[in-house]
């Protein structure tokens, strides 16, 4: 669920109207002349079809870590946003107000509400791409990439992200003509026969097929969960069963179950291009150990996690900010410590792509402005609460004079 978009994603939603299927990610081109890299945008890599996207990961990582962005790069964020509380994968022209042109989606505002939710602050800016984003829910409860398309496991799950990730309504209650996001979900899971994953999105003629990218973003969304609230399970990961009725977390359960025999072997999933059939992807894998630890905990996870940390970090590298995020929240989900990962500091890496971030030092001067700021802001000001004080410790001298004459 979490790769880098690419140009193969704006081909395929200019002429379907919705994203391909999951694929490996891998190096995105350079910044075009004609695109300027914004000085608060993480990576260098044309920001085109992804900008919003790995943003948004990059500020999701570091909550996750406990670093602190630099302002400038939450307010590049939140300048991308719409009037209509949209967002589009990038917009190089941020004050000039957004159009029937703009090619806002679904993926690129739940990510960003994640984003804005993880650093805090932004409730005006969260409620109006909710709204934007409940205003497209297709009847059967799930969304697809952009307005109107048909609806996807991936985009399905990370709007469910979006919504369980701060305060008002949250998914189960987010319904269009009764329907849930997770009954869209639901139906999107292939029974235990053919293996319990999630398709991406019913073919011409209705049929499903498993797809392991999906599978990953739909067991962590039918978990109930998101980028900013994965947490491992405490439980032993479940086999594939099928009821009389496919609960969503039954669903999750299965698809886990899928992903733990498709990684039993090689301990990574295998790229889903054409010809690339041997070729490990390892965005698909790092999504996977994060649905496989929030099902049944860091042993679930061990194996394809073991790989990683021994394989992926010339690949996070070469892939940027969105990559270095991925790795980071299998980490996390895993209780591994993502600054010596397989002796990478993921971290450091992730923070040198973008604009420094703010020092402890910097964090607590302005929090110290904020109180400041609060305390004049009172009707009554610092030096009410000084003259309190004073009055109460010339009281206290009056009464211990008093209490020595009597001596």
């Amino acid at each position: 669920m979490y790769v880098r978009r690419s140009a193969a994603v704006l081909a395929a939603v200019t002429v379907i109207g919705t994203v391909t299927p999951a694929f490996a990610a891998d190096s995105s081109p350079s910044a075009s002349p004609s695109v300027t890299l914004p000085s608060g945008l993480y990576g260098t890599s044309d920001p085109t079809y992804d900008g919003v996207w790995r943003q948004s990961l990059a500020l999701i990582a570091q909550h996750r870590v406990d670093v602190r962005p630099a302002a400038t790069a939450v307010d590049w964020l939140v300048g991308q946003q719409c009037a209509n509380g949209a967002f589009a994968a990038f917009r190089a022209e941020p004050a000039k107000a957004c159009d029937a042109k703009t090619m806002v989606d679904t993926n690129s505002t739940a990510a960003a509400v994640q984003a804005l939710a993880a650093v805090g602050g932004h409730g005006t800016e969260i409620g109006k791409a909710k709204t934007w984003l409940r205003s497209v829910q297709n009847k059967d409860g799930g969304w697809g990439y952009t307005a109107g398309g048909a609806s996807d496991a991936n985009s399905t799950s990370v709007v469910i992200g979006a919504l369980n990730s701060s305060g008002g309504l949250h998914a189960p209650n987010v319904q269009k003509d009764g329907k849930s996001p997770y009954e869209a979900l639901v139906k999107l899971s292939l029974p235990c026969a053919d293996g319990g994953a999630f398709a991406y999105q019913p073919d011409k003629k209705g049929r499903l097929s498993a797809n392991a990218d999906a599978t990953a973003a739909a067991v962590v969304a039918a978990s109930g969960q998101g980028m900013l609230t994965t947490r491992a399970g405490d439980k032993a990961a479940a086999d594939c069963a099928d009821g009389s009725r496919r609960t969503p977390e039954q669903a999750a359960a299965n698809g886990a179950a899928y992903l733990g025999k498709a990684l039993e072997k090689d301990g990574y999933l295998k790229s889903a291009l054409a010809g690339a059939e041997d070729q490990p992807d390892y965005g698909n894998t790092a999504d996977a150990v994060v649905a496989l630890a929030v099902q049944g905990g860091e042993s679930a996870a061990r194996k394809p996690l073991e790989w990683l940390e021994k394989n992926a970090a010339t690949w996070a590298k070469q892939n940027g900010p969105a990559a270095y995020a991925q790795l980071i929240f299998a980490a996390h989900a895993t209780g591994t410590d993502p600054r010596d990962f397989g002796g990478t500091d993921l971290v450091k890496q992730l923070n040198a792509t973008g604009p420094a971030p703010q020092s402890a030092a910097t964090a607590s001067e302005q929090e110290k402005d904020k109180e400041k700021k609060e305390n004049d802001d009172s009707p009554f000001g610092v030096w009410w609460y000084v003259g309190i004080f004073l009055v109460v410790g010339i009281g206290i001298g009056f009464l211990l004079s008093g209490r020595n004459k009597g001596k």
